[in-house]
């Protein structure tokens, strides 16, 4: 098969990922052989890509939000089959967290695309019981882009405690954020949107947001709840900015720059709080996934072929791309 490498993590600029020939995965028990349809792109790849996170497997193939076609029958799924596979690729099941129910919290859990092999391929592997099955009302291209972008945005609406009729704020607005605007509005909540770049800014305003402002404007209310999509300390500190006292800022980052210093008094004090996003849980998965076919959502996508990927997470690092960017090997 064809696959995109990551052998050194370097800036993107320098093409770090290599297109070769590679073996065909042989699936072990509880494994899925899977045909790669298409796999999204996500700012956790760039992180890879560029070192910001330290490599736990390599070489590696990244990509973790991946389309699949069940090569032969199992247990699970017939052969043809669509599946959706995601960045919890795994967990171990009996850490304390996974016997509570936490198991985005996994003392021991497998990244796909990070510690196994993802989908910047044309076949990968996927646990059988990590894998989800697609609504036929969710296209390939569509759907890519849900299987992180989508279910991480939605539990850092529960994370943060979205209530309905809610003032949310969503700082940065890629992938992740211009899909749970859409989830925002199913539980009438009114949404403000504080972001960097003028296509952005006007992607958020064709999608409904109340209000829409760059990254150093302050939203005209304040605000119930908040949710920062950038890797930067900086952003978090404006989100916190803007809330009321009791309101919560929720960070959906796997990686994060700093946290400059900040008053305490003026911005923590009151009860406000700030939260982490992890990882997700397959109950997370099934509800966005249930969720985003009844509500009909469909990303705003752009298309990269496998020799593209170099290109692809460029234009991501560069904030050049409204919406979603989806590989199609």
């Amino acid at each position: 098969m064809r696959a995109a490498v990551l052998s050194n993590p370097q800036p993107v600029a320098a093409r770090p990922l290599q297109v070769e020939d590679a073996a065909t995965p042989d699936p072990q028990p509880g494994q899925l052989l899977l045909r790669v349809r298409a796999c999204g792109i996500c700012r956790t790849d760039l992180h890879i890509a560029e070192g910001e996170l330290p490599p736990i497997k390599s070489p590696v193939i990244p990509g973790h939000q991946i389309v699949g076609e069940v090569i032969q029958d199992t247990g699970e799924f017939q052969k043809g089959a669509r599946v959706g596979v995601s960045w919890i690729g795994g967990t171990d099941g009996t850490c304390p967290y996974c016997r509570k129910g936490l198991e985005n919290l996994c003392d021991a859990p497998t990244f796909t695309g990070y510690s196994v092999d993802g989908g910047y391929a044309e076949y990968t592997l996927a646990r059988a019981d990590f894998a989800f099955p697609l609504p036929a009302s969710l296209d390939d291209l569509h759907a890519a882009p849900l299987l992180c972008a989508g279910i991480i945005g939605f539990r850092s609406l529960r994370v943060a405690g979205v209530e309905p009729g809610d003032h949310v704020g969503l700082f940065g607005f890629g992938a992740s954020a211009h899909l749970a605007i859409a989830v925002l509005h199913a539980w009438k909540c009114k949404v403000y949107v504080s972001t960097r770049g003028v296509s952005h800014r006007k992607l958020a305003g064709s999608l409904g947001a109340a209000w829409v402002g760059s990254e150093n404007d302050k939203a005209p209310v304040e605000l119930d709840r908040a949710i920062t999509f950038a890797p930067s300390g900086d952003v978090v500190i404006a989100a916190l900015s803007s809330l009321r006292k009791g309101g919560v800022v929720a960070i959906n980052a796997i990686h994060l720059d700093r946290i400059p210093q900040f008053d305490y008094d003026r911005l923590l004090w009151g009860e406000r709080q700030i939260r982490s996003v992890a990882n997700m849980t397959r109950d997370d998965a099934r509800d966005f996934l249930a969720l985003a076919a009844d509500m009909g959502l469909k990303p705003h996508v752009t298309t990269f072929r496998l020799d593209q990927v170099n290109e692809a997470l460029l234009a991501l690092k560069n904030d050049s791309i409204d919406g979603a960017a989806v590989l199609v090997p």
